[in-house]
């Protein structure tokens, strides 16, 4: 055990007791220069287009850069685009890059890096897919500008390019973005402001990054996950401590400086430390997502997926996990979030309440016959390990066989993708957390997406909703959108992709000497900096 280890441990006995304040003696506090960091789970693999995992994403932001951003407003500015124009009708955009974007390893970005990375994520992300489809021809002008012809309307190009979760879209160089989306790279080469140091990386135990001194951001200030990109600080370690108490107690002592998520329960023990401050990074928040596996009995039965509205109640969820009620949406029955301009109830059922009664009905209805339900369970992530236990508790009182295999996030994020039957190694649920942008609307939300071919893990198949779904992103008129969006919410409350378990805020905590925090929903370093 490693002396650092050794005090986080000693720390993690005195947060539970509210007592730790200070640095023990002896500790050395790290340096300006480098900044430490704990995210929800440990770096497990670099690929943004072979894997939808948080991981991934964040590892991400780090090494690339994006053609266009969201600000925090959710409006898709250019971001590796110097500019860009559209034909009248909306049906040709032309792109030019910015002058003197160079790749980590001193290549300079062109616009076939630009047009193979738009490529390879098109095969596998459902925003690529979607406007793939409505893509009559992508062609390279010159270095810096190509241009995309629609086939068909699409309304959501620029938002589309912007995309920054599920599989994000960054550009990397040809080389790389060449490799079959089926094939996982192994460089991860980019241009954005900091390097990854593959010879650092040791999975569950740390990643590093350092500053890219190349890196040319935009003269603007930072908005949301756009502008100015300035790295500050010249190494990011991002450090495995998947035991909350003591991740909680190692940001008091000053062994690390960031927590994206630590478990609800501490939060007001930071809050009383005049050395921690404590940030909505995701303002909106998030959700408890139930992913449910589509392709095996019950649940390839809509009537055994309803059952789950009955047994469902998101406060009792929100209670277990620990969020105070300040920070809850005690019901919320919206998939595209509550709080937000798209928000519905269309079609909503349950959620509230249990009626196991009803539920029992409905899966005999199913033909369910006692077989097990594996709901696997992360648990290494406080939030996911009491939503799987709560919810499989109310399962089981409905008379389902509930096995609740409990492994890591990483183990989970492999198993997911088997598509063999629960009892000879599949699946039946998991639990996965969402940010905003990861639901926002028909187009983005990755685990609404039900094709009949290619679809996600769980691969939910219904026709009439991608019919709904494609109706909506190709329509111009916001007004005809908002109608199309209620009916898209009713047809996913019949056919349930996924459910939505409970929605939340939770507070992200960091050392008072940090600076440039913000709430950027997904966690971000360019602008922050140790005083």
């Amino acid at each position: 055990m490693t002396p650092m280890k050794r005090r986080a441990l000693a720390a993690a006995a005195g947060v539970l007791l509210g007592a730790v304040a200070a640095l023990p003696a002896g500790a050395q506090a790290p340096s300006r220069s480098t900044l430490r960091i704990v995210l929800i789970n440990d770096l497990a693999s670099i690929d943004p287009v072979q894997s939808t995992a948080a991981f991934v994403r964040n590892h991400g932001f780090m090494v690339y850069d994006q053609l266009f951003a969201l600000d925090s407003k959710g409006v898709a500015r250019p971001q590796m685009v110097d500019s860009h124009t559209v034909s009248p009708d909306g049906m040709e955009y032309r792109f030019t890059l910015r002058e003197g974007l160079v790749f980590h390893d001193g290549a300079p970005v062109r616009a076939a890096d630009a047009v193979a990375s738009i490529r390879r994520w098109s095969q596998r992300d459902i925003v690529g897919r979607a406007l793939a489809a409505a893509t009559a021809s992508m062609e390279v002008v010159d270095d810096r500008t190509f241009t995309l012809k629609l086939s068909r309307p699409f309304a959501l190009v620029t938002e589309a390019l912007a995309r920054p979760t599920a599989s994000a879209l960054f550009v990397m160089p040809e080389r790389i973005a060449s490799t079959p989306a089926t094939t996982a790279i192994t460089d991860a080469t980019g241009s954005g402001p900091f390097i990854f140091q593959a010879n650092e990386w040791q999975a569950g135990n740390r990643a590093v990054y350092v500053r890219n001194p190349n890196y040319r951001p935009r003269a603007e200030e930072p908005d949301g996950l756009a502008g100015g990109k300035v790295a500050k600080v010249e190494r990011i370690e991002w450090v495995a401590m998947p035991d909350a108490a003591t991740a909680a107690a190692a940001l008091q002592t000053g062994e690390i400086d960031f927590i994206e998520q630590p478990s609800p329960d501490l939060i007001p023990v930071l809050e009383r430390n005049r050395n921690v401050r404590t940030i909505a990074l995701n303002p909106v928040g998030f959700m408890v997502w139930l992913r449910i596996n589509h392709l095996h009995p019950p649940f390839n039965d809509p009537r055994a997926r309803q059952a789950l509205l009955h047994l469902i109640n998101q406060q009792e969820n929100l209670q277990a996990i620990g969020i105070r009620p300040s920070e809850q949406v005690p019901y919320c029955p919206a998939f595209f979030f509550c709080g937000t301009p798209l928000e519905s109830s269309a079609g909503a059922v349950g959620l509230r309440q249990a009626d196991v009664a009803k539920a029992r009905a409905l899966l005999a209805e199913a033909g369910y016959d006692g077989r097990k339900i594996v709901f696997m369970n992360a648990a290494d992530s406080p939030i996911n390990n009491a939503a799987t236990l709560t919810m499989a508790e109310a399962f089981g009182r409905a008379g389902l066989n509930m096995d609740v295999p409990s492994s890591d996030w990483a183990t989970v994020t492999q198993r997911r993708n088997r598509r063999e039957p629960p009892e000879q190694g599949g699946w039946n649920f998991f639990v996965t957390v969402a940010n905003v942008l990861d639901g926002q609307n028909p187009l983005t939300n990755l685990y609404l997406a039900s094709p009949c071919e290619g679809g996600l893990t769980g691969w939910p198949c219904d026709e009439d909703l991608e019919r709904l779904r494609r109706s909506w992103w190709e329509e111009r008129d916001a007004a005809k959108r908002q109608e199309i969006l209620h009916a898209v919410h009713a047809r996913a409350y019949q056919v349930l992709p996924y459910i939505n378990a409970g929605q939340f805020r939770t507070l992200a905590a960091y050392r008072a000497n940090v600076e440039g925090i913000r709430a950027t929903t997904v966690p971000v370093f360019w602008g922050v900096e140790k005083k």
